[in-house]
């Protein structure tokens, strides 16, 4: 049979039921509901010429040529969505819900696939919900604190106590700063960290607090979500102070592996902020091995920049805490152990 779902209705029957993207290569790097997989109706050239076609001609003409291009990829369209729902149900979206995603599924419905069901609305329907889904009040830990105090592996350890925890940079590929990108897989679209985002958070408790590390309003490239963004700036900040030295031992353990010329090229992005005289002594401590001296200099910007930005939030929710190492599981326990007393 085939039927017409919501993207909420979809949910409530996955991961039972395997998800087909029919929107073109292009549309689906864009963005794609997280667990679809693209088997495209068009190719990203096939989709420009039907609508120039529509554009510029008629819609019954751009009909004709898309008809063109997909019939000899008819089998194929049967053979990837087989491998994919094993002769029982699958579910097809494409932009809208339109006429893309019907015909792909009238022809699995045709050709031996029992139960087919279409995303009412499309991507554009998902993209919608995800973006409402923000719009809601959720309760927020903020973890903050100096670069190098260890905030991700506080993280870790808060969810390995039992804490709802979510990694933004985990899922945005990125550390946030100018050495953010090293060791990290290329980030996604805005747009596809906000769906990833989404999937994650839908899974937790909404009555419970969630801890997020503290960021900027865009992480690489990728942005955060304007509305989420709002509520962690106006949520209570827990800034943990560790000693200068100490963070630099970590950015120690957690940098000095990387290219060479990887770091310098890092440093030199941040040159107009370092200046010049510490950009020279970072670039030559980096020549000499003494990656020690290149994270206190770096520091001296990054320390400076964090400070800047706690200043603008409203000091009656921010808590700093003292904290003499960069000892994560300790940290952890002391984090969570004042913010209960918050509760």
């Amino acid at each position: 049979m085939l039927h017409t779902i919501s993207i909420q209705e979809y949910y409530n029957k996955a991961p039972l039921i395997p998800l087909v993207d029919v929107r073109s290569p292009a549309e689906f790097q864009q963005g794609h509901i997280v667990g679809a997989v693209n088997i495209p109706l068009f190719s990203n050239d096939e989709r420009a010429a039907v609508g120039t076609i529509y554009k510029k001609k008629t819609k019954e003409k751009a009909i004709e040529l898309g008809y063109q291009y997909v019939t000899p990829k008819l089998q194929w369209f049967l053979d990837q969505s087989a491998k994919l729902a094993k002769g029982a149900a699958i579910a097809v979206h494409c932009w809208r819900g339109g006429m893309r995603s019907h015909s792909f599924a009238e022809h699995l419905h045709q050709n031996g696939f029992k139960e087919v069901y279409v995303i009412k609305g499309g991507y554009k329907a998902y993209r919608n919900h995800v973006l409402d889904f923000f719009e809601q009040d959720i309760k927020l830990h903020i973890l903050g604190g100096y670069t190098g105090s260890g905030k991700t592996f506080i993280l870790d350890e808060l969810k390995l106590m039992g804490e709802q925890v979510v990694d933004l940079e985990g899922i945005a590929h990125h550390k946030g700063s100018a050495f953010g990108s090293l060791g990290e897989t290329p980030q996604p679209s805005s747009q596809h960290f906000e769906n990833q985002l989404f999937d994650y958070w839908r899974h937790l408790n909404m009555h419970r607090p969630v801890w997020l590390e503290d960021e900027s309003a865009r992480i690489g490239y990728v942005q955060i979500p304007k509305v989420l963004y709002a509520q962690m700036r106006s949520s209570k900040l827990y800034f943990i102070d560790i000693p200068k030295h100490e963070r630099a031992k970590l950015l120690v353990e957690e940098y000095a592996s990387f290219n060479p010329n990887h770091l310098a090229k890092a440093i030199n992005g941040i040159a107009k902020r370092l200046g010049g005289q510490n950009v020279t002594a970072a670039l030559h401590a980096l020549d000499t091995q003494d990656y020690y001296k290149v994270a206190i200099i770096t520091l001296q910007y990054y320390d400076k920049a964090y400070l800047n930005g706690v200043a603008k939030r409203d000091p009656n929710r921010v808590q700093r805490i003292a904290l003499p190492t960069v000892n994560h599981v300790e940290n952890a326990k002391q984090l969570l152990a004042i913010t209960k007393t918050d509760e």
